[in-house]
């Protein structure tokens, strides 16, 4: 997806924010306008339906997170120091950004999003699940094929965005990088 500029572009930056802190059905095109200083029909002319603009938000975060994230398999980036950069990506959006991941709030609301918003955010955890699994594959980890290796990437996954809904919710950052530090015992090697 080429990253949309101009009004566009704010318009996705306003949608993201707002999903981030209040979910997909916590917001309205009118609030968008209102962000951004334009008319809601402006908002319409850019993304035709809030199920486009759900899908096009949600596709762009994904881009955005895998893209910091970078090759599983880069042999310059050791196992250990990808699964930092990973833990690190879920607390910058605790610390910096104030605000939970935009999939991981996405996922909890599933059952009623569009279609095309749902596919977007499935597509953001089968992506994260793989690039964790190909990390925790890598030969100097140890471990013996997939399907563990897919077990343990799930494990991370469901620790990390639970960990922001419970440090979110305790106001506690602290608490964020207390359970972070088990993912460890979740990536260690078989064996």
């Amino acid at each position: 997806m080429a990253t949309p500029t101009g009004k566009a572009g704010e318009i996705l930056d306003s949608a993201e924010r707002q999903a981030r802190r209040r979910g997909y059905n916590g917001f309205s095109f009118r609030d968008l306008a209102a962000d951004v200083g334009i008319k809601s029909a402006s908002v319409h002319y850019h993304f035709p339906t809030k199920a486009e603009l759900g899908a096009a938000v949600a596709q762009r975060y994904s881009e955005r997170f895998m893209a910091h994230l970078g090759d599983p398999a880069d042999p310059e980036v050791a196992p250990d120091a990808l699964l930092e950069r990973y833990v690190a990506a879920f607390r910058r959006a605790l610390v910096r950004d104030r605000q939970m991941c935009l999939c991981g709030l996405l996922g909890a609301e599933v059952e009623s999003l569009p279609p095309k918003v749902a596919a977007e955010v499935r597509r953001f955890f089968e992506q994260n699940v793989a690039w964790l699994a190909a990390v925790l594959s890598r030969p100097n980890r140890g471990a013996p094929g997939n399907e563990p290796a897919e077990a343990r990437a799930l494990a991370i996954l469901a620790l990390l965005e639970g960990a922001l809904v419970v440090a979110r919710t305790l106001k506690r950052d602290a608490v964020f990088d207390q359970i972070a530090g088990t993912v460890t015992s979740f990536a260690a090697p078989d064996g």
